[in-house]
């Protein structure tokens, strides 16, 4: 595969070429078929791209992914690029290839906006198909509508609040899959950890219209025929359909659909509040199944969790749920639930899982357990994880206030509270919605994190430490803001046995309390 793309690199006359995770939907969680990076590396993960040039193959992984990208590429192909907390992929990429050499892209899976800035500092030379794959068949769709009194907004009333202010022969352009999912309250369950739809929708003060993988005619036909503006966000429209709008282009300033996302409805926050409850009661079955029972693998743990999942009420998961006993818990984003990894007493098993229920809304938390009973180190560990949550959590809300401030006051305290060899490489929190990972709002140290946290924002708290030669600990709550304060969905316990009280003071003690609830 490599010395393929290399020769099509040379007949190309290319420097190099840009090598995607995404598909022609700049989907997170691409199925691996479709992801041309996992072909060519070999590497799982989520998120994370390649660049090929003439003599390497660098694979750019955010600190998630550290440990399992060394794990899973062939180092004598492949250069592991770790991104540390703040680095970006463009910034690095320049420290790796010179400034104005010819950079392959293709343009159906970069966003817009990521092709602008590669163009400021390379020559871009855009692909119009994926020589890694193509050809990618269509899979069946099992579209559902979501009931007003879990949603809170009918369609046309959110058609109707982002076209008011466009012209009449206008028309915007949404390519982004949860915005569509959102706009018009479908969802589809049929595909694995994900409910939205595959579509885009050219929307109109006269009417909408929503076109598939398959209606690609079509909707490059419709969008053709359009005489005034068609409003288009960078950041999540793709190059190829970004040519195709062409002159025609108005660009949002800001997503409507997005930050109307952003901001749930009081039935969507009740809504979640009954599908955290399932997902506590899974998550409470499964540390009976590790307390209880001998001789378990991750596997036993991940096809038990999933099974729990289902009986209360569970439409599908949100994503691959993360199992993971001792030195692998290292790895934030460990995905093999291996059967060879038996749970021994003494074992610490980190769970990461979540769920979607009839709404179509993500659940997302995490819990760490132990079998038997903890160490010393296992102990010290958890509390200081535990005390990096209560304080993020307890974080006095005022006007302006950031998930780059939150954040911030986590990684303070971890450096003022030091565990030889631990290490906190990843932002503290997420939005979650429609996609378990959505934006607005953020909780890290990036520039996209300022933006004001608002009521009713939803969003994750998840402080971690990890040390690739003993294990991790991260403790996630999924959260919203509400009457000027950070509130849980989540009420699962802590586990007690793991929390050195002699680590807590009054005042967390008191704040631990508000979990003892089951």
């Amino acid at each position: 595969m490599i010395d393929t793309l290399r020769n099509y690199i040379e007949q190309n006359n290319l420097d190099a070429m840009l090598v995607n995770s995404t598909n022609e939907f700049l989907v997170e969680y691409n199925t691996l078929e479709e992801n041309s990076r996992y072909l060519l590396t070999g590497f799982t993960g989520s998120t994370g791209d390649a660049v090929v040039t003439k003599d390497e193959v660098y694979l750019f992984v955010d600190g998630r992914y550290h440990i399992q990208a060394d794990e899973e590429v062939d180092h004598s192909l492949v250069t592991v690029v770790k991104l540390q907390s703040g680095e970006t992929f463009l910034n690095k990429l320049r420290e790796l290839i010179p400034e104005g050499e010819s950079l392959g892209v293709v343009a159906a899976k970069n966003s817009q906006e990521r092709i602008e800035n590669l163009g400021k500092y390379f020559n871009v030379r855009l692909l119009v198909s994926d020589p890694v794959q193509n050809n990618i068949k269509s899979s069946t769709e099992k579209i559902e509508d979501i009931p007003l009194n879990l949603c809170g907004k009918t369609s046309e009333d959110k058609i109707k609040s982002i076209t008011d202010n466009i012209g009449i022969d206008d028309a915007i352009l949404v390519t982004n899959q949860e915005d569509v999912s959102y706009l018009f309250n479908l969802r589809d369950f049929s595909q694995p950890y994900s409910s939205k739809i595959f579509k885009r929708a050219i929307v109109t003060r006269a009417g909408s219209m929503l076109f598939g993988k398959d209606d690609f005619e079509k909707y490059k036909e419709t969008l053709l025929s359009i005489k005034g503006k068609v409003y288009v966000d960078k950041s999540t429209i793709n190059g190829r359909d970004f040519l195709i709008v062409n002159d025609k282009a108005e660009i949002l300033e800001k997503n409507p659909v997005q930050w109307m996302r952003a901001i749930k409805t009081d039935a969507e926050i009740n809504h979640y509040i009954e599908a955290f409850r399932k997902t506590d009661m899974a998550v409470k079955a499964i540390r009976s199944f590790i307390e209880n029972n001998d001789n378990i693998s991750e596997y036993d743990i991940d096809r038990r969790l999933e099974e729990e999942f289902i009986r209360y009420g569970a439409k599908g998961l949100s994503f691959k749920s993360i199992v993971a006993k001792d030195v692998n818990s290292a790895s934030a984003h460990y995905s093999k639930s291996s059967k060879g990894e038996i749970v021994k007493d003494g074992s610490l098993v980190l769970i990461d899982c979540g769920a979607y229920y009839e709404g179509g809304l993500a659940t997302d938390i995490t819990r760490v357990f132990v079998k038997g009973e903890p160490s010393v180190l296992q102990k010290r560990v958890y509390t200081t994880v535990l005390k990096a949550f209560l304080k993020a959590f307890n974080t006095k809300i005022v006007p302006g206030i950031s998930g780059f401030d939150i954040d911030a006051g986590v990684r303070q305290f971890f450096a003022e509270n030091p565990i030889d060899g631990f290490v906190f490489n990843h932002g503290l929190g997420h939005g979650i919605g429609i996609s378990v990972h959505e934006y607005p709002p953020n909780l890290s140290c990036n520039e996209a994190a300022k933006v004001p946290l608002s009521e009713n924002m939803c969003f994750t708290i998840e402080p971690g430490l990890y040390n690739k030669n003993h294990f991790g600990v991260r403790l996630e709550n999924s959260c919203y803001l509400k009457n000027g304060r950070i509130n849980s969905f989540v009420n699962m316990n802590y586990e007690k046995k793991l929390i050195d009280y002699n680590l807590l003071s009054e005042e967390e003690k008191q704040w631990l309390a508000d979990f003892e609830v089951i």
